[in-house]
Order: C-alpha cells, then sequence, then structure tokens
C-alpha cells in the first residue's frame, strides 16, 4: 500500500484485544480515489464505512431508513426516547477503535456508564438472581440457589475464558472464507468442545435448573437457542467481565447519533429514505446499486450490511454465478422473531432493574415452541429494558420508559401477527404487571409494538428473523455467510448474518473481518 494511505496496515494488541493503527487520511494524488459504497447503516454498516474511509475510500452509505442505525434506530413518542433494538453495550472498546481511527476520543462525545446489576434473572414465582462480573459476588448468589453449585461456576468461567481467548481474541476478526482458515481453527475448536451446545456445556459444571437457566440465556441475545447454540458462546461471559455491561446516556441511539457525526466530519456521503432495489453486477463484479427512488450509483467495491439471505435471494441478480449460494441461503436455519413492545408510564418502578430477564416456567419447552413448533408462547419469556433507572431524560419528569422484549417464531413459522398483534400485547402487559410492575395498566400511555413483519418489511431480514441465520455450529465460522462474496470479486459482507455473528460486539466484529480480508487481498483505496 503506498505510504501516503496508511500510517500502519498492522494490527496492534492492546489489552488482549485487536485493533488497527490509526490512519491518516489520503494525501492529494494524481490517482483516482477507489469508491467505496456501504449498503445498510446499522453498526455493522456504519463500522465498514468508517474503516473504508480511514484506509482512504470515497464512501458513501446508504439505507432505505429515515435514520442511521438500523436495528438500533430510535422512537420518540409524546416526550418518551425509546431504543428500538439493542440496549445492552459491551467491549465498549470496539467503538473506541473507530474514533481512534480519526484521532478522536469517543468518550468526547458519549457517556458510557455502567449498570448493576448487569440482569436481573427473575422466575414466575418471585424468586431473582442478580447477574454480573463479579465472581464472589456472583458465587453469593449462586449460594442462595445451590451452594454446591459455586465451584462449579468457577470451574466453567475457567473453561469459558479459555473459549474466549480463541474464539474472540484470535478468531472474532479472522476471515474464514477459505477452507483452510476452518482447517486450522478446527483443532482448537474440538479441545474446547466446541460441538457442546451451551446448555450442555453449563449442564457440565452446574446442576440446579434455575442456575442453568441464569448461565444459557445469553445466546438468546443473539438469535439462538441455547440447546443448539454451541458453547462457543460461552464467550460472552468472560467478554463481559472483562469490559463490562454499560448504558450510554441518551440511549444507544446516543451511539449512533455521535458515530453520524464523526461520519459527516470525514467526508462521508449518507443517503438515507430510499431502500436498495438492485445490486448491479458485470460479470464476476459489482459495479454499483439502483435505489427504489431510480437512483444509481456506481462503485468499485460494495459492502453489503444488508440481511445475506436477503442479498443473494432479492438483491443480486437471480442468474448470477452466485445461484448455488442463493439456492443455500433459502435453507439456512433463520434466528426466531421478535415481538417488541415499547410503553410509556406515568410513575416510577424504582424497584425494577435496568435489564430484567423474566423466564417463563417452562424453559426446554418454551424455546421448542418458538424454534421448532412455530407456536407463539402465552407465557413469553420477557427482556424488560428500564431505561430511565439510569437516565431519568428518556421520559417526562416522574415517568418511565420501558421496552419489552418476546422471542416469537419467525415468519416461516408463523404470520398470523395481523390478527393476533394488539392481544399479545396485551398478554405481555398483563404479564408485566403481574410479575414485575404492580398496576401498571392504569398508568400507560405511549403504547406501540413491533412483530417480525417489522424486521422484514422494514429492516428486510429474511423471514422476520430477528439477528439473521441462527449462530449453530453449521453456520459458523466458513459456515457462516462469509465477509467476501465467493461469487464477486468486489463483494465484502458486514452485519449479524455473517462471521463472527449478531449482537453489538459480533457486528462491530464483521467490519474488522471485512477490513482484515482488504489487507489480506491487497485491496487499495487508489487506482492509477
Amino acid at each position: 500500500m503506498p505510504a501516503e494511505l496508511s500510517t500502519s496496515s498492522a494490527p496492534v494488541r492492546d489489552g488482549g484485544r485487536e485493533s488497527f493503527a490509526p490512519r491518516r487520511h489520503a494525501t492529494p494524488s494524481t490517482a483516482r480515489d477507489r469508491r467505496a459504497v456501504v449498503l445498510g447503516a446499522g453498526f455493522g454498516g456504519i463500522a465498514a464505512a468508517l474503516r473504508l474511509r480511514a484506509r482512504g475510500f470515497r464512501v458513501t452509505l446508504v439505507d432505505g431508513l429515515p435514520e442511521l442505525g438500523g436495528r438500533a434506530r430510535v422512537f420518540t413518542r409524546e416526550g418518551y426516547t425509546f431504543d428500538a433494538g439493542p440496549t445492552v453495550i459491551t467491549a465498549p472498546y470496539l467503538f473506541e477503535e473507530l474514533f481512534d481511527l480519526f484521532g478522536e476520543n469517543l468518550h468526547e462525545h458519549v457517556d458510557l456508564r455502567p449498570v448493576w446489576p448487569w440482569y436481573r434473572v427473575q422466575w414466575e414465582d418471585g424468586a431473582s438472581f442478580d447477574y454480573g462480573g463479579d465472581p464472589d459476588r456472583m458465587c453469593a448468589e449462586i449460594a442462595r440457589f445451590s451452594p454446591a453449585d459455586q465451584d462449579g461456576y468457577r470451574r466453567m468461567l475457567r473453561h469459558a475464558e479459555r473459549i474466549y481467548k480463541i474464539g474472540f481474541e484470535q478468531l472474532g476478526a479472522a476471515p474464514f472464507d477459505r477452507p483452510a482458515s476452518m482447517f486450522r481453527a478446527a483443532p482448537h475448536l474440538a479441545r474446547l468442545g466446541a460441538q457442546r451446545s451451551m446448555y450442555s456445556f453449563v449442564s457440565k459444571h452446574i446442576k440446579h435448573e434455575r442456575l442453568r437457566q441464569v448461565f444459557t440465556f445469553q445466546p438468546l441475545l443473539v438469535g439462538g437457542n441455547p440447546y443448539d447454540t454451541s458453547c462457543i458462546y460461552s464467550l460472552i461471559q468472560p467478554l463481559e467481565q472483562r469490559f463490562g455491561v454499560h448504558y450510554a446516556m441518551g440511549g444507544t441511539g446516543a451511539i449512533v447519533r455521535a458515530l453520524g457525526g464523526l461520519m459527516e466530519r470525514q467526508g462521508i456521503e449518507i443517503q438515507l429514505g430510499s431502500m436498495a432495489q438492485r445490486v448491479l453486477t458485470r460479470g464476476k463484479q459489482v459495479v454499483g446499486v439502483e435505489l427504489e427512488n431510480g437512483t444509481r450509483i456506481d462503485t468499485d467495491i460494495l459492502v453489503s450490511n444488508a440481511d445475506p439471505v436477503t442479498l443473494y435471494q432479492r438483491l443480486l441478480p437471480s442468474d448470477g454465478p452466485h445461484r448455488r449460494m442463493r439456492s443455500r441461503s433459502g435453507r439456512m436455519k433463520l434466528s426466531m422473531g421478535l415481538f417488541v413492545l415499547y410503553f410509556g408510564a406515568r410513575r416510577k418502578y424504582a424497584d425494577l432493574a435496568h435489564h430484567t430477564i423474566l423466564l417463563s416456567d417452562r424453559y426446554k419447552d418454551l424455546l421448542q415452541d418458538i424454534f421448532s413448533r412455530g407456536v407463539v408462547p402465552s407465557d413469553p419469556s420477557l427482556y424488560v429494558h428500564a431505561p430511565t433507572r439510569s437516565d431519568p431524560a428518556m421520559a417526562p419528569a416522574g415517568c418511565e420508559c420501558f421496552y419489552a422484549l418476546a422471542p416469537v417464531p419467525n415468519l416461516n413459522h408463523f404470520d398470523r401477527w395481523d390478527e393476533t398483534g394488539s392481544s399479545y400485547a396485551d398478554l405481555i402487559l398483563e404479564r408485566i404487571e403481574k410479575h414485575l410492575a404492580p398496576d401498571l395498566r392504569d398508568s400507560l400511555e405511549s403504547v406501540f409494538h413491533v412483530t417480525p413483519e417489522y424486521f422484514r418489511d422494514e429492516l428486510q431480514s429474511a423471514g422476520g428473523a430477528g439477528f439473521s441465520v441462527q449462530p449453530i455450529l453449521s453456520q459458523s465460522a466458513y459456515f457462516r455467510f462469509h465477509n467476501r462474496c465467493p461469487h464477486y470479486q468486489n463483494l465484502y459482507l458486514v452485519g449479524a448474518g455473517t462471521h463472527p455473528g449478531a449482537g453489538i460486539p459480533g457486528s462491530l466484529c464483521t467490519a474488522k473481518t471485512m477490513e482484515n480480508v482488504l489487507i489480506r487481498d491487497g485491496v487499495e483505496s487508489r487506482v492509477s
């Protein structure tokens, strides 16, 4: 790479994490700056746009929504501010890296504050478990249920730490688009027992059923069934312990706004409000994107933050060299869908935690309903987010705002939400009132919901899946959608459906992986 493009392209180790050294912008030259178009303005797309800009590309970021963020967009209603999607901030260094690329400091733009407990897990009979990062405090919580499981918990943590060092530190941003990469990783994964499910892994160490539930709900936060998802996702626990769980004052939307400001300062062109209609190709090259409003944007490389199934089945030509991938993508298992209820209350619930997981008395059976039987549960487990616990400004004075997220079947298994959506919202409110917030319905205002149809129609997620494809072993690493398309030489993929996976850390790491592919393949930002 020419010296004027970069001060460094080598990974830098910092406290066990891999990042790229800050780069200065390309200096004026007679060479032509290559153009990169990023399709989709979720966290993966935003991170990709910034990384490409730091490498000297002229970048255009396109999204059909009227605002940045994708799943992390913001809804405002009657003085309430609702984060539409992700609300748990872990591994903030991944955001710090994006500002570091341009010599800026994330914390001058975003006020991140630690949350405690990270989650309060609660059951229908009122029993609860405060989940966090201090092993001693966790053991004290465990002792209230099963003192004998304290030693098993510590053994489990040590094993999860080994998985973290391999699965996140070494492989999290490593490209898996060639068979050799999987062959190199396979022995490590086998030694760590990656073929085990998350539930099986935890059960090996912990015997009390409720404690098993406490330590296996995490795959649901990235779209997986704990009984099917590889125990590689046990790395979430040491990841959280290392970097904590945070809340951004002003909500996750404050991070999106800060990233938007960074992109504007760095000259990234942002086009919102017109969805991509087609990806234009010539042979094995992508040459541009056509938007619904008729605009055509030519490009030298395309990075897709669109759902990969949607990309291969709808956006790319039906008769291109990717035909086999198009067929395979239709057979992949999608994550569950999400029903999300947003509501405000004209009173305070001071006893609620910032993050509450209300578990159904049915655990395995409920998950089978959602993932296998296509049954919408009448006793849903819920994730309830109460941001006003940390940030009263998210609601009018004296009020609270919430969202409640219920895992449900995706649209391939259940698609009658126009008939059942309102009644399901009522069921969820009744459930929250009974177990978490007494007399809630007497103080409600600004109540609305989204169903898997929202994920399909507005976020263009195949089957209305909340997290793209499921994170099962046969759809992970090399077997997940590659970060470089094998069929078009200048098409790259980021986002939840690609390696390493969903969630905020996963989506941000997909952009790092994409950049690693560019470096490996010698893709430069200038041509003569």
